[in-house]
């Protein structure tokens, strides 16, 4: 513990650094969970249009930056579990104690959050579900923890104070400064080769990245291909109709042709997904508000919309849109993407596309808006 690496300085400026990371993914991941778990007296606004690419990119690349300082506040405190006594009185027992969590919740956030990024998913648990709980979990050891030793790192990091190495480091060893500036340039490195999936002008830097956001079908990337989501021959159907019903004055149908004739209102709008990467591009297609106004509803009276796709099963079949979603005019039924018709693998013949929605929101190869009244 006398080693520059291992005293109560080192460890008191990682925790800082590990707590505000810890924050940042905490507060993105709550605003990601309320996009797909919407509560009544919270809405989500539609605008700023870009808010959720900027959280969830930060959510990510924040993510992957913790790892090495975990790792690094972990190596630097270790040599405290092996003093002796171990716990001294009732107080730091309960301390002790309540590290079992932090740690534990740490490791498991970080671990599940990267192989979700990867696509990897070797447990049987829905990962958003657990994700969402055990964070909860661990932000609360964080704060026991911190209160805990707030003292401690006060004192630590006085100029001078008790945290001052008592020895220099070792000839040819590694000193503070050296020890944390090697472990601010791998959690710099990790975040810059994460963060290309997000921004533009690191792009060609994404190592760590799950995707480039520039590849795929028409320059932008999909998740879940019409083949695997077994929708191809329902959304090639000549006979498909787009209807809009439920609390309507007239029900409405549209085949594939209308909705091409009605599809005037463009905007540039971003895809957004909740593994962190994004794209924007330019979107043709009519905006809900019109269909509804077509159904003899008024955009204005507080409506929400029921999105249903083609697809027969899976957790994101559907949508909704709240009456804030639904009034606004970038809100669209897409037909096209980047000037051109929309391909069957980003949802033809239509697909919601909206300001401010997560990805796994912005259904496809959608058939059917129901219309409902609060």
């Amino acid at each position: 513990m006398r080693r520059p690496a291992h005293d109560a300085r080192t460890a008191a400026i990682l925790g800082i650094a590990l707590g505000a990371c810890f924050l940042v993914c905490f507060l993105t991941g709550l605003y990601s969970h309320l996009q797909q778990h919407p509560v009544g007296w919270l809405p989500i606004p539609p605008r700023p249009v870009s808010l959720y690419r900027v959280t969830q990119g930060l959510h990510v690349a924040t993510g992957f930056a913790t790892v090495p300082l975990l790792l690094a506040k972990l190596w630097s405190v270790y040599p405290r579990l092996f003093r002796w006594p171990p716990v001294t009185g009732a107080a730091q027992a309960a301390e002790r104690l309540m590290l079992v969590p932090l740690v534990c919740g740490a490791v498991f956030l970080l671990f599940s959050g990267v192989a979700n990024v990867s696509r990897w998913y070797p447990w049987d648990f829905f990962f958003p579900a657990a994700h969402y709980w055990v964070a909860w979990i661990t932000i609360g050891a964080v704060v026991a923890h911190l209160g805990a030793k707030a003292a401690v790192a006060r004192a630590a990091l006085r100029r001078g104070g008790a945290g001052a190495p008592a020895v220099a480091a070792e000839p040819g060893g590694l000193g503070r400064r050296g020890f944390l500036g090697a472990v601010a340039v791998a959690a710099g490195v990790v975040t810059v080769t994460t963060a290309g999936q997000t921004v533009a002008p690191l792009r060609s830097l994404t190592l760590f990245a799950q995707r480039r956001p520039d590849i795929g079908p028409q320059g932008v990337p999909v998740n879940r291909s019409a083949v695997q989501a077994g929708v191809v021959d329902a959304a090639e159907d000549p006979g498909f109709r787009l209807r809009v019903t439920g609390d309507v004055a007239r029900p409405v149908e549209l085949t594939t042709s209308d909705l091409d004739r009605m599809a005037r209102r463009e905007a540039e709008l971003p895809i957004a997904c909740v593994e962190g990467w994004s794209a924007s591009a330019r979107w043709r297609g009519v905006s809900v508000a019109g269909l509804l106004a077509a159904a003899g509803v008024d955009p204005d009276d507080g409506v929400t919309v029921r999105v249903e796709s083609l697809q027969a099963r899976g957790r994101y079949r559907t949508s909704e849109l709240n009456h804030l979603q639904v009034r606004d005019p970038d809100t669209l039924l897409a037909v096209a993407l980047n000037g051109e018709r929309l391909d069957l693998d980003h949802g033809y013949p239509c697909r919601l596309i909206g300001p401010n929605r997560a990805g796994v929101l912005q259904t496809k190869w959608v058939h059917e808006l129901v219309v409902s009244r609060a």
